[in-house]
């Protein structure tokens, strides 16, 4: 076995770890469980209200939207805040003072970050079957399309979380990427269809992987007539592709270059600083 083979293997290995103390432990628990509980309280009382122009339920049809809209929040908003608090504590320069330790680590955090993001969207699935009906009418075509919008969601996703928490000089600083996120779910078509929005919010919603990881999830989830509130009343399934696709390229692209940038400035008298500061802070 080679050393990035060995690294590879010990960093799914303690990405598995780690996400099994997750699941044990009485905060993280909270946690992973108090988003997707209000996700689906939410999508209840939209139950009996009517996508535009449909006799569809509101509440069944934002279901794959809130699947694609956790892909980027528990998935680059995850990424970015486990970088920047383990930035920030001390495990990064741990990490690089190991042989292919830098690797090992990220692959780790990939395998973390993707179990969480995976457990969110089962939390929210699972109890939106037995609470609305048509969802997933393709069968088998339906959980085929799920996973390929999941995998390629989560490779657009994560580079582009991990560069975040590279380029953020703390961990408070992820709530200046969470803000701005938390607003383009507003115009990514989440809880309503994009197409109610003024056309130039509309423009500015498509750029961004958001809405094209709500239009993937709805086009599996969802049956063909729904299609009528999407724009131009088509699942658009070669142009998700392409712009996913393109956040992906565009992430692995940067991400590996910022890393490197952000490793070779970690040192410990950065971390003794930044330690520092935070203490001053609390005190």
């Amino acid at each position: 076995m080679n050393p990035i083979q060995h690294s590879v293997r010990l960093g799914v290995r303690r990405g598995w770890l780690e996400t099994r103390q997750n699941l044990t432990n009485a905060e993280d628990l909270f946690n992973i469980f108090l988003f997707p509980a209000l996700f689906v309280i939410a999508m209840f009382f939209m139950r009996n209200a009517k996508l535009p122009g449909t006799e569809f339920s509101l509440g069944a049809a934002t279901v794959p939207s809130v699947l694609g809209a956790s892909i980027v929040f528990s998935g680059m908003l995850g990424m970015a805040g486990v970088l920047a608090v383990e930035r920030e504590d001390g495990t990064l320069l741990r990490a690089k003072a190991t042989p292919n330790g830098m690797f090992g680590y990220l692959v780790g955090k990939v395998v973390t970050v993707s179990a969480g993001t995976v457990i969110g969207i089962l939390l929210v699935l699972i109890p939106s079957l037995f609470l609305f009906d048509g969802i997933a009418p393709g069968g088998l075509t339906s959980w085929l399309g799920l996973l390929w919008v999941l995998a390629l969601g989560l490779l657009a996703t994560l580079p582009i979380g991990a560069i975040f928490g590279s380029l953020t000089a703390n961990a408070r600083s992820i709530g200046l990427i969470m803000l701005p996120t938390t607003g383009l779910g507003a115009i990514s078509g989440i809880f309503y269809p994009i197409t109610a929005l003024p056309e130039w919010l509309q423009y500015i919603g498509q750029v961004f992987p958001m809405y094209w990881l709500g239009l993937g999830m709805r086009s599996a989830l969802l049956p063909d007539s729904t299609v009528l509130v999407e724009i131009g009343h088509s699942w658009r399934t070669w142009e998700t592709l392409g712009v996913l696709a393109a956040w992906a390229v565009i992430g692995l692209t940067l991400a590996p270059v910022v890393l490197r940038r952000m490793a070779r400035r970690e040192s410990g008298s950065s971390v003794a600083a930044r330690r520092e500061k935070a203490m001053q802070r609390i005190g």
